[in-house]
């Protein structure tokens, strides 16, 4: 069977450091594989050739890459989360926000509650939430 998983290419070699990051934002996320370069490999040893983690339950991977591009994360690919409550939308978009940016700021744009952010890494957040009854 096909497997569809978004994919986050470092360039920077802080892939371990956004994956913690990102799976400490909700309870039950987790690293479900790591993989590091070692000594003799093509990039630097520690670095990430591949690793596998939780968002939201949801799995995606990531890398460093040891080739540098000409380009890095735009905000026309996001990872589309939505969080349980109204309150978890604003701690995680709070969260995501540090040091990265508002594409959107938090408001109710008529569907419910949305953000959307750049992290402090440029990976593209859009976070919703339920409308309350």
């Amino acid at each position: 069977m096909a497997d569809l998983v978004p994919f986050l290419m470092f360039q920077k070699r802080d892939a371990a450091e956004a994956m913690e990051f990102y799976t400490s934002l909700l309870p039950g996320d987790t690293v479900l594989s790591d993989q590091r370069y070692g000594a003799d490999g093509p990039g630097p040893e520690g670095t990430i050739v591949m690793a596998e983690f939780t968002v939201a339950g949801q799995r995606v991977r990531c890398s460093d890459s040891f080739v540098r591009h000409q380009f890095d994360f735009t905000p026309s690919a996001s990872l589309f989360v939505t969080l349980d409550s109204k309150e978890d939308l604003e701690r995680v978009f709070a969260a995501l926000s540090d040091g990265g940016g508002a594409l959107m700021p938090l408001d109710d744009y008529g569907f419910g509650p949305f953000g959307w952010v750049n992290d402090r890494w440029g990976v593209s957040w859009q976070l919703s939430a339920p409308t309350p009854n």
